[in-house]
């Protein structure tokens, strides 16, 4: 017998998956008919767990539970990526009212736009904790359409709502439960995994100025191709980087725009959008000093010459151990030897929670590792371990001195 109804927590899920459906997914982008829609769901859902429901002007939706602590945080995200998956962030989300529903002392928060369909990035998250200025609301615009962000809350009838921050001497810890994204849990044939940390992204965008000419009139020695610059520039920290960087880093090139972009004109802008990850922040100054160094040579020897600007630089969070051995403790009674301690190689709202309060993540496998797409799935066995795991944990983690 668990602590949590694990049939009312998948029903919760499946009926959210409803909202704003594409294929087996979800298409839910932040402040869209759908996401407005799934946040006034999310409302419903907490006050029918008996917290006190309400919506912030930067749209997290917010349930307070009425009695004494000490409390946990618990919660994620419910917008999407563009035509992506089901429980990415939902996920987190419906665990936390399985949570409440079970009786357990916890605040539920659906941040918003952890998947930054908006520039800034983790807008809920980073507003909870005090850390988005009004300045920065003013300057975010969509980085599909373009569009303001300040339009964006006027046209979800969040304009001129507070916002809310939390008062971290009221909660003991924070819990977010999520699908890995990833294959280590699949291919280890494991159920559960306790996060020992959350990646830290840094990126950058690279110009290179060349100059546009002719294709056909420009002769190979004249030419300032900056198109062919980036792709000699990227080639060489790939080949570099794998030197410096640690067990579990990665990079991703996640765009190269060139300008003016006609087969018949040699590029005179290129434009590279580029990132890293780990969860050590040597390892990350390492990348850092290696970009730079390669940018330097290429400068050196090429016709075309590359600025480098520095976009965002997170900091790695490390989980709590209180709450990593509350979790640990939960998974071996309920799955025993089929757990395991593993860093998150994605990003998640619970780094920004850890700079207030204690945070600690929960792992449940996802298939084949898809995530980020409509083909995104877990079994439905593997939720409800994770949640009963998740409401065990609490457990375990509130009652101990």
């Amino acid at each position: 017998m668990t602590l949590v109804d694990t049939d009312a927590f998948l029903k919760d899920l499946y009926e959210l998956r409803e909202i704003g459906r594409f294929k087996t997914g979800v298409h839910r982008p932040t402040f869209s008919p759908q996401d407005m829609e799934s946040r006034r769901w999310l409302m419903a859902k907490l006050s029918a767990c008996g917290l006190d429901a309400s919506i912030d002007g930067i749209g997290n939706v917010f349930g307070r539970h009425p009695g004494p602590g000490p409390h946990v945080l618990c919660g994620s995200h419910i917008e999407t990526q563009n035509e992506a998956g089901w429980l990415d962030g939902a996920l987190g989300v419906v665990a936390g009212i399985a949570l409440a529903r079970a009786g357990l002392p916890v605040d539920v928060c659906a941040f918003a736009d952890e998947e930054g369909h908006f520039e800034g990035g983790f807008l809920g998250s980073r507003s909870i904790i005090g850390d988005l200025t009004e300045a920065e609301i003013d300057l975010s615009r969509n980085r599909t359409d373009g569009g303001s962000l300040r339009d964006a809350l006027q046209a979800a009838g969040l304009a001129g709502k507070p916002r809310i921050e939390i008062d971290p001497s009221r909660y003991k810890g924070f819990f977010e439960m999520h699908i890995e994204q990833g294959t280590q849990l699949e291919n280890a044939g494991l159920r559960i995994g306790v996060v020992s940390g959350i990646v830290a992204i840094w990126q950058y965008r690279l110009v290179i100025a060349g100059q546009q000419d002719h294709a056909g009139g420009t002769t190979m020695a004249e030419r300032k191709d900056a198109g062919l610059t980036a792709v000699r520039l990227l080639a060489a920290i790939d080949a570099e980087f794998p030197r410096v960087c640690g067990e579990r880093s990665t990079w991703t090139t996640g765009r190269i725009a060139l300008s003016p972009g006609a087969p018949s004109i040699i590029p005179g802008k290129a434009e590279v959008l580029f990132q890293f990850r780990d969860v050590s922040m040597a390892v990350l100054e390492r990348m850092e000093d290696t970009l730079y160094r390669l940018v330097r040579e290429t400068n050196r020897r090429e016709r075309c010459q590359i600025v480098v600007e520095a976009l965002s630089k997170a900091i790695p969070a490390l989980c709590d151990p209180a709450e990593m051995a509350a979790l640990s403790a939960a998974a071996e009674a309920l799955a025993p030897g089929a757990w395991q301690v593993m860093p998150s190689g994605a990003g998640h709202d619970a780094q920004n929670i850890a700079r207030k309060i204690p945070a600690s993540m929960l792992f449940v496998p996802s298939i084949g590792g898809i995530s980020h797409h409509w083909a995104e799935d877990t079994k439905d066995d593997d939720l409800a371990l994770g949640v009963a795991v998740l409401g065990d944990a609490v457990r375990r983690y509130l009652s101990a001195a």
